[in-house]
């Protein structure tokens, strides 16, 4: 394929040589002969003379061409910048003629061969040269978009460089399908122009009709200097159109001309919800130069936490979870960093082994000795914990147990438990079960005289394992039906990054016992999550993809809650965070000596049901 696109390539360039030869002789020789007779003369004396100057002149704009390397311009990328050049290198060369005629003259070569005549013929292949390749670059992009077959009528919002940018990248991108039919901008000094032959159409805020009238099926955000803000209003006004919707980075958002390509709107972006904004002074200075352990590393939450931790710089980072795979993919994405940024000062711990295993924890935390745990590993799907809810307690519960009392026991300065909303009045096995992690993180608070624990309690995280975001991809991408359990069903959501932010703030804040809750905004309907991405892939909710209930789950709630009431709560430095009051301080030592009988039960109501008679309130209901 290489070899066949350098011989076309090559082929083309020689093309242009015999080109530039035929039009440079074809305009000395016609301009001069039609003047010879416009003036009468049918036969000059020095016909000969320049006839071979007609044959040599050209060759030597060939060679000035070569030298200058006019003929290494991609000439499928030919604009304002390669004509100016070509007709430099044009003017430079007839200035030789000139005096190579000035010469002939003097010699008694030639007279015939006025300075009008000269100029003229210098004033046509300056314009002609580089005409000859515009021409060519036109008709190419003429033929190139009647060739694409499928062509995706596309508008574009910001008639700007940015949007120059996409343009030229659909009209030279033999991969690029997009058809632009529209751009779309604020400016009034622009709306009814047009832009490369394209109209521009506005205000954005009309952006649904103009799709509407241009039957558009796709999108593209072109504003480098929006704010993220701004490109969610934008994502807003679009609405209910049946269009995907693209955009190129923003400026901020670039780190180099690499960065200058059309991404797709994430969904974070597309669901329209201001990103949550974490002050995360002091957390730099309370993690640097120390070691911090993370359980679970290797899952959604804690690959990111070992992520975000690691730009801190500890001086241990010690990654630890039961999936070797998961963690092994965080290993080696924290050791490439370590390469291209020349960060050694990290030493990077990766250990096997589950929190459960209470020997094997203790060997871990009484080596490293680490200063902070964030205690991420668990099992948190909740239908599959519904059947096996031993499991969910052994992991969940006392796993949670083994790592709160060896903290307590090694010295630990702050331990965080990663918790959900669904340990609020839970109504499954899963959320009983970080409930009664919650009631662990209390009871050690209240227990150690030296080590300050807290457990941070948030909604839905975008994009985890486990969510409805990956699972919706393939339902879409294998043509639907998109499934979810009931239309009215909603829930919290943020990012990950926005999740691990939090946790870190919340640990700096930690002074024992807290539960920590995040102002999350406004629910989401899943029906509507569903619906945008259904859309996002350029197709049409209820048409080309189904989207079908299935009803609720054993322990699935309507919605969750995370019993966030501002009156009640107690504020933190961060206005998005509060701290849930205190309750009771469980038996848990108690308590621990009763679940342990879960093991043992064949029966999985039974199991539930001495959860139940432990967390009380633990709906549960067989």
């Amino acid at each position: 394929m290489k070899e066949y696109k350098a011989y076309r390539f090559q082929a083309g360039r020689l093309l242009y040589v015999v080109l530039d030869y035929i039009l440079t002789a074809a305009v000395i020789g016609f301009t001069y002969f039609f003047n010879m007779k416009l003036r009468g003369i049918s036969q000059p004396d020095d016909a000969l003379a320049i006839i071979l100057f007609t044959l040599l002149f050209p060759l030597l704009m060939i060679i000035a061409f070569v030298f200058t390397g006019v003929y290494r311009v991609l000439y499928r990328e030919f604009g304002l910048f390669e004509a100016t050049r070509i007709g430099i290198v044009v003017a430079s060369v007839d200035v030789v003629g000139f005096g190579v005629l000035i010469i002939f003259r003097y010699a008694g070569i030639t007279d015939s061969m006025s300075l009008w005549t000269w100029a003229l013929i210098c004033i046509l292949l300056f314009l002609g040269l580089p005409a000859s390749r515009i021409v060519a670059r036109l008709y190419r992009l003429a033929l190139g978009r009647t060739a694409v077959k499928d062509a995706i009528r596309t508008i574009i919002i910001g008639a700007g460089d940015m949007g120059k940018f996409a343009l030229d990248d659909s009209r030279n991108n033999p991969l690029n399908k997009n058809k632009i039919v529209a751009f779309v901008d604020d400016d009034p000094n622009k709306i009814g122009k047009f832009f490369e032959g394209v109209k521009i159409y506005g205000p954005i805020a009309n952006v649904q009709q103009i799709i509407e009238k241009m039957d558009a099926k796709e999108v593209i955000i072109c504003i480098g200097y929006a704010d993220k803000e701004r490109i969610r209003e934008i994502i807003a006004s679009i609405g209910e159109a049946q269009v995907r919707i693209k955009r190129m980075p923003l400026l901020s958002e670039m780190n180099g001309p690499n960065d200058k390509k059309i991404t797709e709107v994430n969904l974070d972006e597309l669901l329209c919800r201001e990103p949550i904004k974490l002050n995360n002074h002091g957390i730099t200075n309370m993690i640097h130069d120390s070691c911090v352990l993370v359980t679970g590393a290797g899952g959604s939450i804690g690959s990111e936490l070992t992520r975000q931790i690691f730009a801190k710089k500890p001086k241990t980072l010690v990654l630890f979870d039961i999936y070797e795979n998961g963690v092994y993919d965080i290993q080696m994405e924290l050791f490439r960093k370590m390469r291209e940024e020349g960060n050694i000062s990290v030493d990077v711990i990766t250990l096997i082994g589950s929190t459960y295993n209470e020997e094997r924890m203790e060997q871990v935390i009484s080596r490293y000795k680490p200063d902070y745990i964030y205690h991420a590993a668990a099992y948190k799907h909740v239908p599959l914990m519904e059947d096996s809810p031993a499991e969910a307690i052994r992991a969940n519960v006392v796993g949670t147990y083994n790592v709160a009392r060896l903290a307590d026991k090694y010295g630990v300065k702050k331990m965080v438990l990663v918790s959900t909303d669904k340990a609020v009045r839970p109504t499954n096995t899963m959320g009983a079960t970080k409930r009664f992690a919650e009631t662990i993180i209390q009871y050690w608070s209240e227990k150690s005289s030296h080590t300050n624990y807290a457990a941070v309690r948030f909604g839905n995280v975008l994009g985890s394992n486990g969510s409805v975001v990956p699972l919706f991809k393939k339902q879409i991408e294998a043509g639907g039906p998109v499934t979810i359990t009931h239309k009215d069903i909603i829930r919290y959501f943020m990012t990950i990054p926005e999740a691990v932010s939090l946790i870190l703030q919340c640990s700096l804040f930690a002074k024992g016992g807290e539960i920590f809750i995040l102002d999350m905004g406004k629910p989401v309907k899943i029906v509507t999550l569903a619906e945008k991405m259904i859309r996002q892939a350029g197709l049409v909710p209820g048409v080309d993809i189904k989207i079908i209930e299935t009803g609720l789950r054993p322990g699935e709630k309507l919605f969750e809650e995370l019993l966030l009431d501002k009156e009640k709560q107690t504020h933190t430095e961060n206005e998005k965070i509060f701290i849930e009051p205190k309750e009771g301080i469980y038996p848990v030592e108690e308590n621990m000596k009763k679940i342990v009988e879960a093991f043992h039960l064949d029966s999985d109501d039974d199991v539930k049901k001495l959860l139940a008679s432990i967390i009380d309130t633990y709906q549960y209901k067989k």
